[in-house]
């Protein structure tokens, strides 16, 4: 151990960076699982012995090589869509990338602090109880943005059958105690530490098989996703509505009357509601004749006493009662994405650029919990887009009659980039923590069904104009997480935190 100290200093800053890139390589596409445990652990190795300013530099540049890495797709939406020189659009990356650097630097300066020796309970109980609470603040803070938590890298792990027990959350605080024991172990020549560590995966490996759902097989219905795959330049002008909505229709012809519900994506209908209130009558009728329902995406405009409110909204038409606006079947987005639904300082913001300025940047937030969506005869959990990496509101909305979960999105924004990949990888999560199938409707890709394993049952090629038609068969039955949420593992944490400083103060005093 004395030799890793004594030479540590002439690499600590690369090493940091390195190891913080590389914990991208466990999320997908690439899907390396062990890479999270790679990257903690070096994380949790380069700042032992240090003081709290060291320490907090290496966490922050730990977290420039993470979330530089790990992000970086958001700079493609910027980069194209913000009508900035291309200087500023990296200056805005760097101005994201240094925010999110701040939580891992959060994390190893109250690290040194509350436990500033070398020892076993500030790496495998102390820092999983940390590393937990900066990223409840990561997902909450500036309303919140929860992306690249480690514990989604793990969906085809070992740990995923922790999921449905304790959610996400509690996978990502084993991944820290296990790196924190690897660590332990290697600079102590630990073998039991080391043993614990490598042990941890083993023990619950066998939650993978359990099956927390049954599946109602009499109850399978045929299914449709239309990939419209509309250019993001194009899909908000006003001469290329038409266009748009001729794309989706044919492709809704071809199923007409063979599938029970068809599924068109986030805003597949650029425009208003009311402004398409007949296109949508027509639709209606036609879809209810033939026994078919659709779900789609919309923007929806509503007058209130200070002028017109803008929801990014799903909407039912072919049910059982004829389609009038403002129909009750629908799902308002309620968590929208900052700088791009909903522009904080919205009045010194918008002269300044485009990026402000963009179509859909003045939404107004549904409420935190709505009532399902019902088609043909099954009921669907629904989100949008960004809203399905936040696992609390997915879950709080969740019913135990719930047959489907339900998500639209655009990732177009984000081109040929690891984004979209990401996206679905959390979709998936949340299949499993809830035991539903999952059905995920987009613009462009990534176009998916997903089992209530979190397994994909079937998906469209990117950047492709089609329809997915799948038959998918609800499920019943609550999963621990669906019935308690997340209070059992932050007890876990909060346990765990005040066990490892007690013994902590009572080692060093002893």
């Amino acid at each position: 151990m004395s030799l890793f100290f004594k030479h540590r200093k002439r690499f600590c800053v690369p090493f940091a960076f390195i190891t913080g890139a590389s914990g991208t390589l466990a999320f997908s596409p690439y899907g390396f699982w062990p890479a999270a445990i790679f990257s903690l652990s070096g994380l949790l190795g380069i700042t032992l012995n240090l003081s709290v300013r060291q320490a907090s530099w290496l966490g922050f540049i730990w977290g420039l090589g993470f979330f530089g890495v790990g992000i970086n797709w958001i700079y493609v939406c910027i980069a194209q869509y913000s009508g900035l020189p291309k200087l500023v659009n990296i200056l805005l990356i760097v101005i994201l990338t240094n925010y999110m650097a701040l939580y891992p630097m959060f994390f190893t300066i109250l690290l040194v602090r509350l436990w500033p020796y070398f020892n076993c309970f500030r790496l495998a109980l102390g820092a999983p109880t940390l590393w937990s609470v900066t990223e409840f603040l990561r997902a909450r803070i500036l309303t919140g943005f929860p992306w690249l938590e480690f514990g989604y890298s793990q969906i085809d792990g070992p740990l995923k059958g922790v999921a449905p027990l304790f959610g996400v959350q509690t996978i990502t605080f084993l991944l820290v105690m296990i790196s924190g024991l690897i660590i332990f172990a290697l600079l102590q020549r630990q073998k039991l530490a080391l043993m614990s560590g490598l042990i941890i995966p083993i023990l619950f490996y066998p939650l993978c098989s359990l099956r927390w759902y049954q599946s109602q097989s009499w109850r399978t219905v045929s299914i449709s996703l239309v990939q419209g795959n509309i250019p993001q330049s194009i899909k908000w002008e006003r001469n290329q509505i038409a266009s748009t909505l001729e794309v989706y229709l044919q492709k809704t012809l071809s199923v007409l009357g063979k599938s029970k519900i068809v599924i068109w994506p986030e805003s597949a209908i650029p425009d208003s509601e009311i402004t398409q209130s007949d296109f949508l009558t027509q639709l209606d009728k036609q879809l209810r004749k033939n026994n078919t329902n659709l779900i789609t995406g919309i923007i929806d405009a509503r007058s209130s006493s200070y002028g017109k409110n803008y929801f990014n909204s799903i909407i039912l038409l072919g049910g059982p009662v004829p389609y009038q606006y403002p129909s009750k079947e629908r799902y308002d987005k309620h968590h929208l994405v900052p700088f791009g639904e909903i522009v904080p300082f919205a009045n010194l913001l918008r002269p300044l650029a485009p990026m402000f300025n963009l179509p859909m940047s003045s939404l107004t937030q549904g409420p935190y919990q709505q009532p399902q969506l019902q088609a043909a005869g099954i009921k669907l959990t629904a989100v949008i887009c960004y809203e399905i990496i936040f696992g609390n509101q997915v879950r709080d909305n969740f019913r135990p009659d719930t047959d489907f979960l339900l998500t639209v999105s655009n990732d177009a924004w984000f081109g040929n980039s690891i984004g979209p990949w990401q996206h679905l990888q959390m979709a998936r999560m949340r299949s499993l923590e809830l035991g539903r199938p999952l059905l995920r409707s987009t613009n462009n890709g990534i176009t998916a069904v997903i089992s209530a394993s979190g397994t994909v049952q079937a998906q469209l090629p990117q950047f492709t104009r089609g329809i997915l038609n799948v038959c998918v068969t609800p499920t019943t039955g609550m999963t621990l997480y669906a019935q308690l949420g997340s209070w059992p593992i932050w007890i876990i944490i909060i346990l765990t935190g005040l066990v490892a400083f007690v013994l902590d103060r009572y080692r060093n005093f002893n």
